[in-house]
């Protein structure tokens, strides 16, 4: 997420495109075998399009000329230059979508709620291109210089007052132009009722911020009004098998052979074990005290810690694991593989800023 820019890849020998068919009924298999821009993806026509309806409405009530444009790429981010927002392309699509659940575990903006959180914030990216606020002196005194160079990780202080709270995992803390993105997202969401939220937080002088400067610069023509689009889902050439080759390995140990291979050691997913326990039930069972351990091991943040836990929580369910083995034995173990997790999705790149 967030302004970006690109960096090269390797030179393909390119096949014309054509549109598959019937490819939705497709097993998983055959389906990543298709390059991604033979599926026919649009905007038009998906639940997209009422979402982007949704971010204008909002837009047209608090009076602004800008509208960014929208077009399907490869995630979610606003080009460097651009005033428009990219959209990932699975999301245009209800069986791509399980395909992204099935590899990732998770789906990015997948439901109306998490989708409209994005747009807000992918707007506030858009909207900064648009007018070059980031140029400005008093826009740099409230979220620091635009040319501090992106992290490929970073660590939140989750107890921060600083810093508003939109998206997970504390994203403002990311970048300055994370910090804008965020706080432009929770002035923009209706009803949000800011002023009250924030009292006595040091985030609150930069949503006061911007609602000043958005009241100076809705009703004026932004700087820059090209439609260009980068990567659109038409040239995106590569196969969805390496596209999720591609993803996995970028996001390291959040790709679910590594989360997998160990929930399946701990618990089991053999039929002798269907009438036991359920996996995810014992975590919650077992939660706190195992929380405590592993935050007195690590000296981490019990919500950074209860993070991990509740995505070791939902794949369970998902896999429909079971306890196999006593309470004595189970849960040293647990407490040694949330460890392990835990550091490795901290210091090791979980909390992951895509360049």
């Amino acid at each position: 997420m967030g302004s970006k820019k690109r960096k090269k890849k390797r030179t393909r020998v390119i096949r014309k495109t054509r549109t598959l068919r019937g490819w939705a009924k497709w097993p998983s298999e055959r389906l990543l075998d298709s390059r991604i821009c033979d599926l026919g993806l649009r905007i038009e026509g998906s639940e997209l399009k009422s979402r982007i309806r949704q971010l204008y409405s909002e837009l047209k009530q608090r009076e602004f000329i800008f509208r960014p444009h929208f077009w399907l790429s490869d995630e979610w981010y606003s080009p460097d230059g651009i005033p428009g927002i990219a959209i990932p392309f699975f999301l245009a699509h209800p069986r791509l979508k399980k395909l992204e659940k099935e590899l990732m575990l998770e789906v990015e903006g997948g439901d109306r709620e998490s989708c409209m959180r994005l747009l807000r914030h992918e707007t506030g990216h858009a909207l900064l291109n648009a007018y070059q606020l980031h140029r400005r002196r008093d826009w740099q005194q409230h979220f620091g210089k635009s040319s501090v160079k992106y992290p490929e990780t970073y660590l939140p202080k989750p107890y921060s007052k600083r810093y508003v709270l939109h998206l997970p995992n504390w994203y403002a803390q990311a970048h300055p132009h994370e910090d804008w993105a965020e706080t432009f997202a929770v002035w923009l969401k209706p009803g949000s009722d800011w002023r009250k939220r924030y009292r006595g937080w040091p985030a609150l002088k930069k949503l006061q911020y911007v609602d000043d400067l958005m009241r100076e610069v809705r009703q004026q023509w932004p700087r820059l009004r090209n439609r260009r689009e980068e990567l659109p889902v038409r040239r995106m050439r590569q196969t969805l098998r390496e596209y999720y080759g591609d993803k996995q390995e970028r996001y390291g140990t959040d790709s679910p052979e590594f989360f997998d291979r160990d929930l399946k050691r701990l618990f089991s997913d053999s039929p002798e074990h269907q009438r036991n326990e359920k996996a995810s039930r014992y975590i919650r069972r077992v939660r706190i005290d195992i929380i405590a351990i592993v935050a007195r091991w690590t000296s981490e943040y019990d919500y950074r810690i209860n993070e991990v836990l509740r995505e070791m929580t939902d794949r369970c369910e998902e896999l429909n694991l079971r306890v196999a083995r006593t309470d004595e034995e189970l849960k040293p173990e647990m407490v040694a593989c949330l460890t392990m997790l835990v550091m490795s999705k901290l210091h090791g790149g979980g909390f992951h800023v895509s360049l």
